[in-house]
């Protein structure tokens, strides 16, 4: 098959001979914004070639110009990709390699945050959230790990969150999908370090992202007065959108990935930004008890 005929926009400049790439390939979800977005362009800054993939590459307008500004536009190719349509995922990972013969890292940072009281989303959308960070993620890892595993080489970076290592109140979708791919990336990690292939988990805390927005707008868009949890979640709101106010600048979780792409054995886990590393602690060293009456308190000064 001649993939440049099916995806244009897979081009093969600076690449070698027989669908060779003369430089690493990394290839990220979710690139149209945000994390992603950032991760192409440093990555791309790197050296690497990189594969930007989105759900519409209508999107990718901000992300060409950004690259243009910054002089690597041709190492970054876009193909259209919804995680959740499982045989497209293992299509892109068979059109990289047929293109470039190589995949060096693959990012799984494509993700949603559903918010709202565990009692009133409806199962529909439990569902919507798993199949983006959960299932999405494990059918992209699952259609590059022949290539890894053969290469005897690579690096998979998910991008959790340190809602999966602390589930916030009002976030249980997004925490629970989050808490499934810690689970998913250590077992995967055990697996695949005899192939010479590295798991690793990006536990980014607040950081400037349109996720957090989007996530608050679909909970103002559930938020009803009569709602017996109203006032929690309102505080809830507040709290967050104060915290969003002061997060972190997503730039330093982009130029954490590409030092972890370039680590010959990196850790398992990588917690960034404001206040991660201490909720985590805060969990794993004090009682249960002492933990939730602090970030109860914490919600009830907002309120």
């Amino acid at each position: 098959m001649d993939t440049s005929q099916k995806h244009p926009q897979l081009k093969r400049s600076g690449d070698g001979q027989d669908g060779q790439s003369e430089r690493p390939v990394a290839c990220i979800t979710g690139a149209s914004s945000g994390f992603g977005l950032l991760m192409a362009l440093e990555l791309a800054k790197a050296g690497y070639r990189v594969i930007a993939t989105m759900r519409d590459t209508a999107n990718n307008g901000l992300l060409l110009r950004r690259a243009e500004e910054a002089g690597v536009a041709e190492r970054i190719d876009c193909l259209p990709l919804d995680v959740t349509d499982h045989p497209a995922c293992e299509e892109t990972i068979a059109h990289i390699r047929s293109a470039y013969g190589r995949i060096d890292v693959l990012v799984n940072n494509a993700g949603m945050a559903i918010g709202g009281s565990i009692e009133e989303i409806p199962m529909e959308e439990w569902k919507r959230q798993m199949d983006v960070n959960v299932f999405g993620l494990i059918a992209m890892t699952r259609a590059a790990l022949p290539v890894m595993r053969e290469q005897r080489r690579g690096t998979i970076i998910n991008i959790g969150s340190v809602s999966g290592r602390v589930g916030f109140p009002g976030y249980g979708p997004y925490a629970a999908s989050k808490f499934a791919v810690e689970g998913f990336s250590e077992s995967l990690r055990l697996e695949m370090l005899p192939f010479g292939v590295h798991v690793v988990l990006v536990e980014p805390g607040a950081y400037r992202t349109d996720i957090w927005s989007k996530g608050f707008d679909h909970m103002t868009a559930r938020f009803r007065e009569d709602s017996p949890y109203a006032r929690f979640l309102g505080a809830v709101l507040r709290y967050s959108r104060n915290v969003a106010r002061t997060a972190g600048e997503p730039q330093d979780v982009a130029r954490a990935v590409v030092r972890i792409a370039g680590s010959r054995y990196p850790r398992l886990r990588y917690p960034l930004g404001r206040g991660a590393a201490l909720s985590i602690a805060g969990k794993t060293l004090l009682p249960w008890k002492w933990f939730e009456r602090l970030l109860l308190r914490e919600l009830e000064k907002g309120d």
